[in-house]
């Protein structure tokens, strides 16, 4: 546990009676909880950061938009500070007004794809007024947003770190206590080759809704050059050992990708979720690696957001970045499209 968490640990009564009072608000008084004309799919978890959320959440927009249920993201926007809220985000979004996540999003999959606001119900109705053929809006980090009817609720849950010590913050990493996963339709275990099945099913048999399980995994499948942008598609040789370097919630996850990706690093550097790094810091990073021996940098999607030509002049070594894509889905997208259609929400458009 941190410093800081040490300091607080006792307010954590406190913080277990404001969720538990929050969540029996909206359990008695469903007028509270706003709809939109569009079906919602959430994506959530219980625990803070590092389930892989935000790449799940491109795997399933990417995936659903090509099987003809046109969607669009709906983020808080976490880490950005915008004078226009709601706000429409796109490729050339600065991540410092949008939040780092949505502007990786919006880089991968396109314009018009994604709208921020503190407000997830005002950005719902943004992204519909500009897309009346939208199907389906898909929120991101959405569990504890239950201001925001959804009609599908996905638990992510990390097959490795899982629940953790069982605890709610500040005394363990649970957003809200584990009896929440009721309210989800179907549990998502994220790096689910490496994941104890048993104990999880009898987990979610306890604190869960009976929806079933699917297993998925992520998977490094090429580095580019933050630079020059080449591209080296996995299992191409490595540019040599790396040192790794990373702003999340969970960074262990990364570094260990990376080896099962087959990238050697000789050290690494961890910061705090969403921590916005000066060049200066770059800098000291790659004087770090060259001491380790190491002849690149290799950060993640999320961290290259952030990163100016000031950035990639400081350091004296290339900075690849890591890319990753979503594997063993396949049954999960195949549910979500079964789930939908048999409710009548709407048909997809081809």
């Amino acid at each position: 546990m941190s410093l800081f968490r040490w300091i607080i640990a006792p307010l954590a009564p406190f913080y277990r009676y404001v969720v538990r009072a929050r969540n029996r608000a909206f359990d008695n008084n469903p007028q509270r909880i706003e709809h939109v004309p569009v079906p919602v799919l959430s994506i959530g978890n219980l625990s803070v950061g590092g389930t892989g959320k935000t790449p799940l959440t491109m795997y399933l927009s990417q995936t659903l938009n090509e099987a003809g249920y046109t969607n669009a993201i709906i983020s808080r926007g976490y880490g950005g500070r915008r004078a226009v809220d709601p706000m429409d985000v796109s490729p050339e979004s600065s991540p410092y007004e949008v939040g780092d996540e949505p502007a990786m999003i919006a880089r991968r999959l396109g314009p018009n794809r994604i709208t921020v606001g503190r407000r997830r119900s005002a950005a719902a109705l943004r992204a519909i007024s500009h897309d009346q053929a939208l199907k389906l809006l898909i929120l991101d980090d959405g569990f504890q947003h239950r201001a925001l009817h959804r009609d599908i609720d996905l638990l992510l849950l990390d097959g490795i770190r899982k629940w953790g010590n069982g605890k709610l913050l500040p005394l363990g990493d649970l957003r809200e206590p584990m009896t929440s996963a009721i309210r989800a339709h179907a549990l998502v275990v994220t790096r689910g080759g490496r994941a104890q099945s048993d104990e999880i099913g009898t987990w979610w048999s306890k604190h869960g809704s009976g929806g079933p399980i699917f297993y998925v995994d992520f998977q490094i499948s090429a580095l580019r050059n933050a630079a020059t942008g080449e591209c080296l598609t996995l299992p191409a040789k490595p540019p040599g050992p790396l040192f790794a370097f990373c702003a999340l919630g969970h960074p262990q996850a990364f570094y260990a990708d990376l080896l099962l990706a087959g990238l050697t690093w000789l050290d690494k550097q961890s910061f705090r979720d969403h921590q916005n790094l000066s060049p200066s810091q770059i800098a000291k990073i790659a004087s770090q690696a060259v001491n380790s021996g190491a002849t690149g940098l290799v950060c993640t999607e999320k961290d290259a957001v952030k990163l100016t030509p000031a950035h990639l002049k400081a350091s004296k070594l290339p900075i690849w970045i890591a890319e990753q894509r979503v594997v063993n889905a396949d049954s999960l997208v195949s549910w979500i499209i079964n789930f939908l259609s048999q409710s009548d929400l709407f048909r997809p458009t081809h």
